[in-house]
């Protein structure tokens, strides 16, 4: 383990190499907060420089096309009706609404897939209504719902919050063929193959995995950058806190057909071995760089009164086996999303209730988080178990 004083080296020497970065966050107020940090030597200057709304009442997710230069956000009204916008940002991160339409609300996640370019179409998944929604891209107020698929459950799971499916997220495959659905209510890693032109989803089938494990996001991973050829799918498991490896195959007959299917090789808890999850927490999302692995961990306290952890893991470069690495100050109370840097040595941290944005220093080498660089308070706190503060956190670049 690094030393504190090795540890504050290496945050100032990764703190010297960076110039300038723009970030988003959005916050439960309506807002989207555009946030600038700069940097020189051992200083930092982190700041507020612009907010804009349009993305409905409680606006929970952000996903940046820095391909076409756009922002999307959902919104996850519970009162009937939500939204889905789309933004540009100029160089100074200031943003501009060029798209928005109606959904059905209760959005917790949005991510792109299909098209030639696999930004044809928007997926949105709907925690209390047990859907996935598609539509057609762009947004506008001529869009309408291309497929909603609504899921069902005949034996409720063993966590009191598994009464009904959960899908709590989707993201494509690498070959842009399949989009999985962590299902937190149903045990599932659902599995749909994806027609590239219609947009349609089709059933493919799903992972199992442990009664009352609960997934909720997922990241791929492979010793290749590119390749599929030893594919990894890696699940947080917010009930169970933990993390789960699953290994990846295609169907062999056919490159164009049959069905991705997944094997679980490993599950492995969000703290050190010996040590229990505390009660109340639960882990949230789930993020790889290089060969780690990162997940966050929400009201735990680990490191004192507000300030909760985040577990990193060490990927085999030639097997996907992970390993426990090290728990990290998260630097923020209930941090529902936190997103690396694309150079790798900063890590931003969302925390919901505390609504800050913490910036830390990463050792892109080692794959260890260092000290606190800077931290920033957006809008409002959030109350302690509630839909409230701080609900997403971006680079944009």
């Amino acid at each position: 383990m690094l030393s504190t004083g090795l540890r504050l080296v290496t945050a100032l020497q990764l703190l010297s190499q960076v110039h300038g970065a723009i970030l988003l966050a959005s916050h439960y107020t309506g807002e989207i907060h555009t946030l600038s940090l700069t940097t020189e030597d051992a200083e930092a200057d982190f700041a507020i420089t612009s907010s804009a709304s349009g993305c409905g009442i409680l606006p929970a997710w952000l996903q940046w096309d820095s391909d076409t230069g756009t922002l999307y956000c959902i919104d996850e009204s519970w009162f009937g009706s939500g939204v889905a916008a789309s933004f540009s940002a100029d160089a100074d991160g200031r943003l501009t609404q060029t798209g928005r339409t109606t959904t059905s609300g209760g959005s917790v996640h949005s991510t792109l897939y299909g098209g030639e370019d696999g930004r044809g179409f928007l997926a949105t998944s709907e925690y209390d209504r047990s859907t996935i929604t598609t539509y057609k891209l762009p947004l506008g107020s001529r869009t309408k719902v291309q497929q909603q698929l609504k899921f069902n459950l005949t034996t409720p799971g063993p966590h009191p919050r598994q009464e009904a499916p959960h899908p709590h997220a989707s993201f494509p495959d690498p070959t842009g063929r399949y989009l999985l659905v962590p299902d937190l209510g149903a045990d599932l890693i659902r599995i749909f193959s994806i027609h590239a032109v219609s947009g349609e989803l089709a059933d493919c089938g799903a992972g199992r995995a442990e009664p009352g494990d609960g997934p909720r996001h997922g990241a791929f991973w492979a010793p290749i950058q590119g390749s599929t050829e030893g594919l990894m799918l890696y699940t947080v498991n917010e009930l169970g806190n933990s993390v789960s490896a699953w290994s990846v195959s295609y169907p062999a007959e056919s490159p164009t057909s049959g069905c991705l299917t997944l094997s679980k090789t490993q599950t492995l808890s969000t703290y050190a071995e010996g040590i229990s999850a505390p009660a109340g927490s639960k882990a949230s999302e789930v993020h790889v760089k290089d060969n780690f692995l990162y997940a966050a961990n929400r009201a735990d306290e680990t490191f004192g009164a507000e300030k909760d952890s985040l577990a990193t893991y060490a990927i085999d470069a030639e097997t996907g086996e992970i390993a426990w690495l090290e728990a990290a100050n998260a630097h923020a109370w209930y941090p529902r999303t936190f997103a690396i840097n694309a150079a790798g040595d900063l890590v931003a941290v969302g925390g919901q209730t505390s609504s800050n944005v913490a910036v830390i220093a990463r050792d892109p080498a080692t794959g260890r988080l260092g000290n606190l660089i800077t931290s920033l308070q957006v809008a409002s706190r959030g109350n302690p178990g509630n839909e409230d503060g701080l609900s997403a956190v971006i680079w944009l670049e």
